[in-house]
């Protein structure tokens, strides 16, 4: 770490780094102590295509050489190009709002819904769809909401795949806020017949269906959105991280009636569609497209969850393609994520059992092979050491 002291020009929001990174290419980085790590968060599922990709690059270095910001008075080519992209890789009948992280696209999607005239919300137990006060009040975790309440009243908190959170869809829902699967909530996924299930539901009660997309959306689980593995078709689907290509950009796909709702002046943001951001968006769906990443999101995560499965102290491995969760079975995961650090693995503890693994798409074989033997010797010198929770 640099000579400078953390806590005294930083909120306490974050707690103190222990490591200062300062370069990176592809999925390995180097901190300041020129220690070198394996990459499996990518900046919590942002970095798709890992550090300093020369796509990237030479998109985001052309573009603010031209134009660098201009706000939504104006128009600018390549938001106008990436909104036609979105649409076109979603196949879905759609308009874009741009803002520029996941909570903004759940907060435009919050507003959105209020404009069907109903004020009542669902959301799942164990989600995450940001910390903005609106966001958050559609976020399923108590410890999260309780220092900032009160939020907003009218929200319902229902169990995923369970027929009793499908009961509770009436008609004035105004709308349902579901992830495809659970990032923050321990990576756990929806099943194909509980999103089928609330889709037919919201249909019929004409309630709005939000498919957060911003954890598994942009090829993570092995198709551009994680909702299509159960061959629904949302209303709105809240999009981020991944889509900037590292940069931050997050959008909201609005489709069928629900995409006249917004009036002029009814929401704006002042960054979104920024041209160079949207350039690094561009270049990002571009390389995913050429590389046929998808494809490699799901067999390096096939492989992921073989190799991990057969170490002993992993009970499951959760997710699909690259999101990944592996549960353990005696240990505390803060310490196994601690001890994979110290072996050259950046991943995290998403809860108290569950490791995250959220990779680039770009991740190889022996990136994988190694990223498994690492958990495995990790483990085995956490019970050595006789650290359990």
């Amino acid at each position: 770490m640099t000579s400078f002291n953390w806590n005294n020009i930083f909120l306490n929001n974050y707690g103190t780094p222990t490591i200062e990174l300062v370069e990176g290419e592809g999925v390995v980085v180097k901190d300041s102590q020129g220690n070198i790590y394996l990459d499996f968060l990518s900046g919590i599922a942002v970095n798709a295509l890992g550090h300093a990709h020369p796509a990237v690059i030479d998109a985001v270095s052309k573009q603010i050489r031209k134009l660098s910001h201009i706000s939504n008075f104006y128009a600018n080519e390549p938001a106008i190009n990436l909104a036609e992209k979105l649409i076109a890789i979603s196949n879905l009948d759609a308009k874009v709002f741009f803002c520029n992280s996941g909570a903004e696209a759940n907060e435009a999607a919050i507003k959105l819904s209020r404009r069907t005239g109903k004020r009542n919300l669902i959301a799942a137990n164990n989600s995450f769809h940001g910390r903005t006060m609106g966001s958050l009040s559609i976020t399923g975790q108590l410890a999260k909401q309780k220092p900032f309440k009160p939020l907003l009243s009218d929200v319902q908190f229902i169990d995923i795949n369970s027929k009793s959170g499908v009961r509770k869809i009436k008609r004035k829902t105004a709308a349902v806020f579901l992830e495809s699967i659970q990032g923050e909530g321990g990576v756990t996924p929806c099943t194909n017949e509980f999103l089928k299930a609330v889709r037919a539901k919201t249909i019929k009660t004409k309630s709005l269906l939000v498919m957060d997309e911003v954890q598994t959306g942009l090829g993570r689980t092995g198709k551009w959105f994680g909702y299509e593995n159960a061959g629904i078709t949302p209303d709105v689907v809240t999009l981020a991280k991944a889509l900037g290509g590292g940069l931050p950009m997050g959008a909201i796909l609005v489709t069928g009636e629900a995409k006249e709702l917004f009036e002029p002046g009814q929401h704006g943001s002042t960054f979104g569609g920024n041209p160079v951001v949207a350039s690094a968006a561009l270049a990002t769906i571009d390389v995913i497209e050429k590389e046929n990443l998808l494809e490699n999101s799901l067999n390096m995560g096939e492989l992921l969850i073989k190799l991990i499965n057969q170490i002993e102290g992993v009970t499951e491995v959760r997710g699909r393609g690259l999101l990944l969760g592996v549960e353990l079975t005696e240990l505390a995961a803060k310490d196994v994520e601690l001890e994979c650090r110290k072996m050259g693995l950046l991943l995290n503890a998403v809860t108290e059992k569950t490791l995250r693994l959220a990779p680039a798409l770009i991740v190889n074989i022996e990136q994988v092979k190694r990223c498994s033997e690492i958990i495995d010797d990790a483990i085995k010198s956490v019970k050595k050491s006789g650290n359990k929770s």
